[in-house]
């Protein structure tokens, strides 16, 4: 375990940050070491974190106080009979929906090209696009149980998910090993004729975003046309801003941005689009801070 690590590229505003304690899980055999992790953390009563290759992250602190442990754990393995798919938690989705189309012939992910993050982070909040949920396809998750050092399986009903949610979500205990999916039938919650790879590739903004920043009210109300009514649309405030291409991008305009700009543009749209609609915006990314 290393001390006083920089952690600035894991999320993906950069905003600068530190911990004070870091910890990588580069192999199952590493995940074992979590029980005696997550034990020290609560002797020392220290925050504790973890974290994948996904950066859908906002760090509200310049130091955590506490453990960040990041998830490496990568590959995935494809039965092009059965149709079963098992890929480690930290395997980056959109690699694995491209190798799927276009090795074995099965593009029942092809909407997750160019979706970025990790399949763990996908399960854990239970990401989608045009449509598309992780959660359709989703048969079981290996976990491991960092308090009894146990390693279990959770199915589909087990795993309780909801709009961009999961019983992982916002919890310390179980660590996403690896995940499984029958890839046999497309599933979906509408149906969507969006060209994604175009759509990603010139619709959406680039540079230091975590990508969409607060959940779609419904699916007739989006938070992108809400925050463009309000005013928000390329509004900025020190080095953060709303895009001007896309209303619900909150994006950086260089590395190692105060966080507090950031917590500020957010807070002042969740007011505005209240007082102007009723309607209070619940965040997509994950906000983290010092507090239990």
């Amino acid at each position: 375990m290393q001390e006083n690590v920089d952690i600035s590229k894991l999320s993906g505003f950069k905003t600068k940050a530190s911990t004070r304690y870091y910890f990588q899980v580069d192999s199952v055999d590493d995940v074992r070491q979590l029980y005696d992790i997550v034990d020290f953390s609560y002797k020392n009563n220290l925050n504790l974190l973890f974290v994948g290759g996904g950066t859908n992250l906002l760090f509200a602190f310049y130091e955590y106080d506490g453990i960040i442990v990041k998830n490496n754990l990568s590959g995935f393995d494809y039965n092009p009979q059965t149709k079963k798919l098992v890929v480690y938690s930290n395997e980056d989705i959109s690699n694995v929906a491209e190798i799927l189309e276009y090795k074995y012939g099965n593009n029942i992910w092809h909407r997750f090209i160019g979706l970025p993050g990790t399949v763990g982070g996908a399960v854990v909040g239970n990401a989608g696009c045009f449509g598309l949920q992780i959660s359709n396809n989703f048969l079981n998750a290996t976990l491991y149980d960092t308090f009894t050092g146990e390693e279990f399986c959770l199915d589909y009903e087990q795993m309780k998910f909801g709009y961009r949610d999961s019983l992982l979500k916002g919890q310390s205990r179980y660590f996403l090993v690896k995940a499984e999916f029958d890839l046999s039938q497309k599933i979906e919650k509408y149906h969507s004729d969006v060209d994604n790879i175009y759509f990603r590739k010139y619709k959406q903004p680039k540079g230091n975003s975590c990508g969409s920043f607060f959940k779609n009210p419904s699916k007739d109300v989006s938070s992108g046309l809400l925050l463009e009514k309000a005013g928000f649309k390329g509004y900025q405030y020190k080095d953060a801003f709303f895009s001007q291409q896309h209303a619900n991008f909150l994006m950086t305009s260089k590395d190692y941005t105060d966080f507090s700009s950031l917590i500020y543009l957010k807070d002042a749209a969740q007011k505005t689009i209240y007082h102007k609609f009723n309607i209070w915006l619940e965040p997509e990314v994950s906000i983290i801070s010092n507090y239990k």
